[in-house]
């Protein structure tokens, strides 16, 4: 095989393993990512269930205020 051709094969081999390497880091990020994303995804399911009870609470301070809103039309 002449020369050219084994330092064709070369450099196109160490540009493979550098494409490679880069994916590799990229996949990296990724799953710090997806792990940033699962916590986040955690703290709003926390949130949700903190303000769930709202509406309930809404309307049960509703139904207590029903005898203020009738004396204030009365007025």
């Amino acid at each position: 095989m002449e020369s050219v051709a084994i330092v064709t094969l070369v450099l196109a081999g160490l540009i493979i393993a550098a494409a490679a390497l880069g994916l590799i880091r990229v996949i990296g990020h990724l799953m710090a990512v997806v792990k940033t994303l699962d916590a986040l995804i955690g703290g709003v399911d926390v949130i949700v269930a903190q303000t769930d009870p709202v509406p309930a609470s809404v309307e049960a301070v509703n139904s207590m205020l029903a005898p203020v809103r009738e004396f204030a039309e009365g007025i």
